[in-house]
């Protein structure tokens, strides 16, 4: 099963973890003037030519593959607000410091995990869903179908909200009913009570994407 959503969550995650927070200057005005299911097909159609003949290229060379995900998703994703929810009630107790080092350590373990798996990625493996019903300011979701390499199909879609400066951004993705931000938030939630936040900082700066490794499989230990 871990097999067949390995792009569903390569697609997704890259979307969601993009590049550090202090990189979060890009401009909002195009994403300000999409609705959320327009910034999805925009981002797959991005993803498409970023992608599509540059395989071999990116395979070889991974902080180009990288930095294609940040100009694709970086615009559309709200890092900082993701970040405080899958903090959870540490957020309220962890400095700015520190809330700012752990979402840039979190997110670039993240992107590192899983950037390879969008080498597979080709235009129209992403299928957008039409949306039905009004855009809610706080919570809109947008769902889209990606096509695997078995022909099956994974649900992935996009919890969107409405940022201060008017723009459409989305901070959590729920991959066949699981929510990333609550996928991680007992993650982290355990290692914090563990270890505490400083030293789950340190391991992510550190370690990076085996740091969270090794926190997926304590978590699928203890359950």
């Amino acid at each position: 099963m871990l097999r067949r959503l390995a792009l569903a969550t390569a697609i997704a995650f890259a979307g969601v973890t993009a590049a550090p927070v202090f990189a979060q200057n890009a401009p909002a005005a195009a994403s300000a003037q999409q609705t959320p299911v327009q910034v999805v097909q925009s981002i797959t159609d991005q993803l498409g030519s970023a992608i599509e003949g540059h395989q071999k290229e990116l395979s070889q060379d991974k902080e180009k593959l990288i930095a294609v995900i940040d100009d694709v998703f970086l615009p559309h994703f709200d890092v900082d607000y993701a970040a405080i929810l899958v903090l959870g009630t540490h957020a309220r107790e962890a400095s700015p410091e520190q809330r700012s080092r752990f979402a840039k350590a979190f997110y670039e373990s993240i992107t590192h995990r899983y950037a390879e798996g969008l080498l597979n990625y080709t235009r129209g493996r992403i299928k957008v869903l039409p949306f039905a019903g009004d855009l809610d300011p706080k919570r809109t979701l947008v769902r889209t179908q990606v096509l695997l390499d078995d022909g099956k199909t994974v649900s992935v879609d996009y919890a969107f909200r409405k940022t201060s400066d008017g723009a459409w951004k989305a901070y959590d993705v729920v991959i066949e009913g699981i929510s990333y931000i609550t996928n991680y938030r007992n993650q982290v939630d355990a290692e914090i009570k563990k270890a505490g936040l400083d030293q789950l900082i340190k391991t992510l700066e550190s370690q990076g994407a085996n740091a969270l490794k090794t926190l997926e499989q304590d978590s699928k230990q203890s359950k």
